[in-house]
């Protein structure tokens, strides 16, 4: 009896018109990051299971995929430990592993980007996956890093979410040491400055009634919290606090590299949950969605490497949840569908199978070309062209040949009252399929 077909829970696995729509969001991703000068860096989809958990515990280890060998799984005696390999759970801690690795081979600041799936045992839920795509750039100082670095960080951003165009957005900055200075102002006691800034976390995402409830134990909270949102809180703050003239002196680099004072705001209350983010921090959100949560994030960090190597390797960096994000707006249909192939060339004869592979050719200077192959009926021909969602067909038989003219259906075109083919010279073809197409040619 045949197996019945079906994908694993926690993947996104797309039809060819999503999928396409996917990988130009990648692509474009990947420009945004190679026009700032990051270098590409591919790690393996498995790490030795002593490196990748030397820095985890708890949740994080409870999520981690062992990879085994049916060999070596059956020789495997019964509570002898650990398999050697485990999938990575995400792209910073395979980083670190290389920075430290090949640490004598690098040049520093090292710059690299990394567009890789990783691997989490979530539980089967909307919006989380087990196999997910994270787009990830990280600049890795040795000894120092310069803020210049965390200043580029949100230039590098806008560049990328502009071209995007998935709407307005902004990206929200903050800094861990003045928040943490803010809390020591408010005589939060140090050993409850890790649960305040987690419930810290959540405004925006939660009611702030909830928050306040939760740290009803904490002085001042209400307080707090009323600082933390105020349009007005920085200008509140003591400038001698520890982290403001940072934060103040990213801001204004982020400014002075291009990016609009409305696209980059300074806002306290990010705080970002990860405990090792330990200067700028990041969050990137869309105007008018902001229940998506953070589309981009991150921060600094005082030592990548601290469990690998004995040097210090400051860094700063961002990531985007890629996976997530593309199935979140394709859920509110802001994601358009795409084709790859632009043009057809059909087969309305067989005796002129070498000029359709010349008008192809000629095509393919700018555009993705098909040429269907088999000697179908025209109608079969151009129910394929529309199934495959390819825009525009190209005719060209006996009657065309004879009086020296090429015919191109424009196949978007639906409505029977208005024409949707035209017959040009031979030479007018490239002319006629680009003022067709409006001008987009095929991305490079």
């Amino acid at each position: 009896m045949p197996v019945t077909p079906r994908t694993p829970p926690g993947v996104l696995e797309l039809l060819p018109p999503q999928q396409l729509a996917f990988q130009r969001m990648l692509d474009t991703i990947r420009r945004g990051f190679e026009r700032f000068g990051f270098v590409p860096v591919e790690t393996p989809a498995f790490e030795l299971t002593d490196v990748l958990l030397t820095k985890s515990g708890g949740e994080t280890e409870k999520q981690v995929y062992f990879v085994e060998s049916t060999g070596s799984l059956a020789k495997r005696a019964p509570g002898e430990g650990l398999p050697e390999l485990a999938l990575r759970f995400d792209l910073t801690v395979p980083l670190a592993r290389y920075v430290a690795e090949h640490e004598n081979q690098l040049a520093f600041p090292f710059r690299r980007y990394q567009i890789q799936r990783v691997y989490r045992g979530e539980r089967n839920q909307k919006g989380r996956y087990r196999e997910f795509y994270q787009c990830d750039i990280d600049v890795i100082g040795k000894d120092t890093l310069p803020l210049a670095y965390d200043a580029e960080v949100p230039a590098i951003i806008y560049r990328i979410f502009t071209e995007l165009a998935f709407g307005a957005f902004t990206i929200y900055i903050n800094h861990r040491k003045l928040l943490r200075s803010i809390l020591v102002a408010h005589d939060i006691a140090p050993e409850q400055h890790a649960a305040v800034l987690h419930e810290i976390d959540r405004l925006g995402k939660q009611e702030r009634s909830e928050i306040v409830a939760r740290l009803k134990d904490v002085p001042k909270a209400e307080q707090l919290l009323e600082l933390l949102t105020a349009p007005d809180a920085l200008a509140r703050l003591d400038p001698s606090l520890e982290g403001y003239a940072e934060l103040k002196q990213v801001y204004e680099g982020t400014l002075a590299l291009g990016v609009p004072a409305s696209a980059c705001k300074i806002n306290l209350a990010i705080a970002r949950g990860l405990d090792y983010y330990t200067g700028t921090v990041y969050e990137t959100f869309l105007d008018e969605h902001p229940r998506l949560g953070s589309i981009c994030s991150g921060g600094r960090y005082d030592n990548l490497a601290e469990h690998y190597t004995k040097s210090k390797l400051p860094g700063v960096g961002i990531s985007i949840g890629a996976t997530r994000l593309f199935a979140q707006l394709l859920d509110m249909k802001l994601i358009r569908d795409e084709a790859s192939t632009q043009v057809i060339v059909l087969r309305a004869d067989p005796q002129l199978a070498s000029t359709y592979a010349e008008l192809a050719s000629e095509l393919r200077q700018a555009w993705n070309v098909e040429v269907y192959g088999a000697d179908d009926k025209l109608g079969k021909q151009l129910k394929y062209a529309n199934r495959a969602r390819i825009p525009l067909a190209i005719i060209y038989g006996q009657p065309e040949a004879a009086k020296g003219l090429v015919k191109v259906k424009d196949l978007r075109v639906t409505d029977v009252n208005v024409p949707n083919e035209s017959e040009v010279a031979r030479g007018e073809l490239m002319a006629k399929v680009r003022e067709l197409l409006g001008h987009a040619e095929a991305p490079r």
